[in-house]
């Protein structure tokens, strides 16, 4: 009975997108309940159609303006459209911080971080009486004195009518995607979709960017810098759990930044329930009331990004990967510098990067071939029943003839438009892309670090002196790829000569060998090299000698599609060469570590003896070690790490994953492959998501810090 209740249960609870979604929807509905069924973000049905209808609000619309600062509009801008605002009722968004004209009669929805200069901001709003009333959104807990300066100068102005509400929405993070999500950066930085300029390889990260990695490990960081950004850290987290819903058991390795984090959650969590308790209000975590709390809670498991560098450095194949990779990507915002610029909004409304973003390159190349193909036959078989003979003459239709078919033609027109302009993006995306995979090698790049632990020192070098004709990898390329082999192989795998001979090379390239110099010091201290951190085969499986080499004709297929976009004889001269690699199936050390705490009955026991030392925390369980879990049929010790780490092994159908220090989508691809074939829901998060020639910098910068 338990088990029905909980397989219902898992197939229904949304994502923490869509969880996210319905929490804003609701803020921009006056903070009135809407209905989540019909959520924006999630993708029509295997097409193009713009079927995502925003849940009308009871009533008469009530028509509002929205007022955002830089990282509210991040938040707003990843998972709702234009059209979506329009249909609660939106109909201007402005910045917080711009020249505003006074609209007397329309209610304004702010929706901002709760800072100082917001705060006066605000008051001065109130005092020009800008609007009918305010409705004041803080993305995060409004602190006290804050509060106390909002009712001060509110009190001052004599404008306590104009305010209707002040709420806090715990929702300072973005989600791309749904089961992908970052935190907020701190109001004093950059915003995630801040421009930033392309730096030179080699140079260092840009000042105004935000890394905790560096803040976390940086020898120049105050205990102060670093206590704030843990407080940081524990603070978006707590906005990702109150948005999930449930109260979740807590994993985190000992000793580094991810246990400090892991505790000021647990405190949070448990001040939060207590307080509700004691105030009798509604608790933060709404789907606890259904009765199956305990049987759904989800894992947390926050891990330290030094236990893993290499996934933040190597080079994926994935499609998702690849565009972090070569393209400037920022939230869910594509921009393709050649042959002129353009940027595409890819999210989980664009039916084919939902079905095909964390598929190999290859595959892609092949999935848009097939959806040109039933895009033709899907506008052959309504200009062959309206007898018109192009789409495009629809218009001069005999209107009295063919009445029937001329409302099948208008109701799949539309669709049929967005298609068409979703393959379009497509096309443009996988062009560019395989353009940066012929000009650096990243099919080679890829192929060898696949099997990174099998190379010597030499075949390195050879790599690094001899690229193949026509194949020109960058000097990040190149630094990339030492460091992950640096970081791969035991340290008995090469010399101190060997060391100095790689920097050379890197040097003679254009390398900045500052980041080398930082892995290095940090590997020397903390010994950070797992050489179990590869399970299974390493080995590369090229599609010639496999069933998966049907993949290889993707590239011939989108070839014809786009001769006419290159010059020098189009697509097929640009991939010749380009193998075909199909990722080898192994898990990165966070997959191995989830699949570890999540079903420890699949799991190695090197990964299991791993864990079972972890930190584990219960914010439901009482303080008293002695007591139990508070999770149905579950007895082992709970409380503050308490009792043996074998008697903790249990399962979980869901689980979050976040990694202190940066994300990246090599890594991400993994845990969602994991996560497919296992059957599991688990979202991955980190600090930033961080691209490989970004996490480079932060590397070099740290290097240079310590030198």
């Amino acid at each position: 009975m338990a088990s029905n209740a909980l397989k219902q249960a898992s197939s229904t609870s949304p994502t923490l997108q869509e969880s996210q979604t319905t929490a804003l929807l609701t803020l921009l509905n006056l903070n009135n309940p809407v209905d989540p069924s019909n959520n924006p973000t999630q993708p029509a049905a295997g097409k193009g159609a713009s079927a995502f209808k925003v849940p009308a609000p009871s009533g008469p619309p009530v028509w509002k303006v929205l007022v955002l600062d830089q990282y509210t509009k991040d938040v707003l801008a990843t998972v709702l459209r234009v059209q979506d605002l329009r249909d609660v009722g939106v109909t201007l968004h402005v910045q917080l911080h711009s020249n505003r004209p006074p609209l007397q009669d329309v209610p304004a929805v702010y929706f901002v971080s709760p800072t100082l200069t917001n705060i006066r901001r605000i008051a001065q709003d109130l005092e020009k009486n800008l609007y009918e009333s305010f409705h004041l959104n803080f993305v995060e807990p409004l602190p006290r004195a804050l509060l106390e300066e909002l009712a001060a100068e509110v009190a001052r102005g004599g404008t306590g009518e104009l305010v209707e509400q002040v709420l806090d929405q715990y929702l300072s993070f973005i989600a791309p995607s749904p089961s992908l999500f970052s935190l907020l950066p701190p109001p004093n930085s950059a915003p995630a979709s801040a421009p930033t300029s392309n730096p030179t390889p080699g140079s260092s990260a840009p000042t105004h960017t935000h890394s905790t990695y560096s803040v976390l490990n940086s020898p120049s960081s105050t205990e102060q810098q670093i206590e704030e950004e843990i407080e940081r850290v524990a603070s978006g987290l707590f906005s990702v759990v109150v948005t999930m819903g449930h109260v979740p058991v807590i994993r985190a390795p000992r000793g580094n930044a991810a246990e400090m984090i892991a505790k000021k959650l647990e405190q949070k969590i448990r001040d939060a329930i207590l307080s509700s308790a004691r105030s009798h209000t509604t608790s933060l975590f709404a789907q606890d009331a259904s009765g199956l709390s305990n049987l759904q809670r989800p894992l947390l498991l926050i891990l330290d990004r030094n236990i893993d560098l290499v996934p933040m450095l190597s080079h994926g194949w994935t499609y998702q990967a690849l565009a972090s990779d070569c393209l400037e990507m920022k939230l869910n915002r594509v921009v393709v510098a050649q042959p002129q610029k353009r940027s595409y909004d890819l999210d989980s409304k664009d039916f084919f990067w939902a079905k095909n973003a964390a598929h190999p390159f290859p595959q892609v190349a092949e999935e848009i071939n097939t959806e040109l193909d039933r895009y033709k036959q899907d506008a052959a078989e309504i200009t062959r029943s309206t007898g018109v003979s192009d789409m495009n003459d629809i218009a001069q239709m005999d209107l009295s003839a063919n009445a029937a078919h001329l409302k099948t033609a208008i109701t799949a027109l539309p669709e049929l438009t967005a298609r068409k302009a979703v393959l379009d993006t497509h096309m443009n995306i996988a062009t560019a892309l395989l353009e940066e995979i012929k000009k650096r090698g990243l099919d080679e790049l890829f192929s060898t670090e696949e099997a990174i632990s099998k190379q010597t020192t030499q075949a390195l070098l050879e790599f690094l002196r001899n690229p193949k004709a026509d194949v020109f990898p960058t000097a990040v390329d190149k630094l990339r790829l030492v460091l992950v082999w640096y970081l791969s192989v035991p340290e008995n795998a090469y010399s101190r000569d060997d060391i100095a001979e790689l920097e050379k090379e890197l040097k003679a390239a254009g390398a900045d060998v500052a980041a080398f110099d930082y892995v290095r010091r940090t590997r020397e201290i903390s010994k950070m090299t797992n050489p179990g951190a590869f399970v299974g085969s390493t080995t590369p499986v090229p599609g010639s000698n496999t069933p998966g080499g049907e993949l290889f004709k993707g590239f011939s297929a989108l070839s014809n599609r786009l001769t006419d976009r290159l010059k020098d004889g189009g697509l097929e001269n640009l991939i010749s060469g380009v193998k075909n690699f199909l990722p080898a199936n192994k898990l990165l050390p966070v997959t191995r570590l989830t699949e570890a705490l999540m079903d420890p009955s699949a799991a190695s026991n090197q990964s299991l003896q791993e864990t079972d030392d972890y930190l584990f925390l219960d914010p439901r369980a009482p303080r008293n070690p002695n007591a139990g879990l508070g999770i149905s049929g579950v007895g082992a010790p709970g409380g503050a790490g308490a009792g043996s780490g074998r008697g903790r092994r249990m399962a979980f159908s869901e689980g979050v994953v976040f990694v202190v220090g940066g994300a990246g989508y090599v890594e991400y691809g993994n845990l969602e492959e994991w996560a497919k074939k296992t059957g599991k829901r688990v979202a991955y998060g980190g600090t930033e998501i961080v691209d490989p020639g970004g996490f480079v910098q932060v590397l070099e910068s740290l290097g240079k810090t310590a030198a």
